[in-house]
């Protein structure tokens, strides 16, 4: 199978690596040539990460790496696609446009993917002339380690392209869950509803975010704690997805005062080096001296 995954960043050269591993012919786009050398370095870097630690071969990278190409050109990427998956920005009218723009170049049976992790996949396929062939595949974060996918069934999904998705998922040695198209879908909407109460708490000084966090961790068996795993999503993204749901769900999404005025300052967590937790080279090393009230 021919994949094309649209965009280089943390989520497009991960869906790109699991592809290529699962034994298909990836190529993987972006808008600059920079951005496409920075996702194939940050595969060869998972790889080697993987041979360092027995999990991958030094046979299984280089026919990884062989079957993976970057490119800036859409039509170069975009030839001979049996499957297409954007990982563009999180904006609902750049997904539309670029999934129109696909559609005018692949062939009428390729499968049109979206890995958007909240907005409505209804509304994203309906830009394309056949939104039968559209929905979502929503991949989590680093993609090489996380085993789910999430398939969105968007309202106008045939039962065709859904038995494609779940192959491929299934393929590509993932579980799959399904849901129904609906805001946040199932992992988003639980996740993010988690991490707003657990930003509360700190607000309101029930406890530090260490001490939560361990809460859930100790107490719960999750491998991350809610405060961190804000941090190393971005708050910035955190924040978007609860705009979104309070306007689709209502006031029980209200983002925490503390979550606004840490994006405000720049504080993003892991991705600037500061969120609730100070990080140094991907680690927290402490918890920020500002807690916002």
């Amino acid at each position: 199978m021919h994949v094309t995954v649209l965009g280089a960043g943390t989520m497009g050269h991960g869906i790109a690596q699991v592809s290529a591993m699962a034994g298909h012919t990836v190529a993987m786009r972006d808008v600059e040539e920079a951005y496409v050398d920075d996702g194939l370095d940050a595969i060869e870097s998972n790889l080697r990460g993987g041979v360092e630690r027995d999990k991958v071969t030094e046979a299984e990278l280089e026919a990884t790496l062989d079957r993976l190409s970057g490119t800036t050109s859409l039509e170069e990427a975009l030839a001979d696609a049996d499957l297409v998956v954007e990982a563009v920005p999180e904006d609902v009218d750049l997904k539309k446009e670029t999934l129109a723009e696909v559609e005018g170049l692949v062939a009428d049976d390729t499968v049109i993917a979206s890995n958007t992790s909240s907005l409505s996949v209804t509304e994203i396929v309906s830009a394309l002339s056949k939104p039968e062939r559209g929905l979502g595949l929503h991949f989590f974060n680093p993609v090489h380690i996380m085993a789910l996918v999430e398939i969105v069934v968007a309202e106008q999904t045939a039962d065709e392209t859904l038995r494609f998705a779940r192959d491929f998922v299934a393929d590509v040695d993932r579980t799959a869950v399904e849901v129904d198209d609906s805001p946040g879908f199932a992992s988003s909407r639980l996740g993010v509803a988690l991490g707003c109460e657990a930003m509360r708490m700190v607000q309101e000084g029930v406890a530090s975010p260490p001490d939560i966090d361990a809460a859930m961790e100790l107490g719960y068996n999750h491998p991350m704690g809610p405060i961190e795993l804000g941090d190393v999503v971005g708050l910035d993204v955190r924040l978007d997805i609860l705009e979104y749901l309070r306007e689709e769900l209502g006031e029980r999404f209200r983002p925490p005062q503390v979550l606004k005025r840490k994006v405000r300052a720049g504080k993003l967590g892991r991705k600037s080096g500061e969120g609730f937790y100070v990080w140094e080279d991907g680690e927290p090393v402490g918890v920020s001296g500002e807690v916002d009230r």
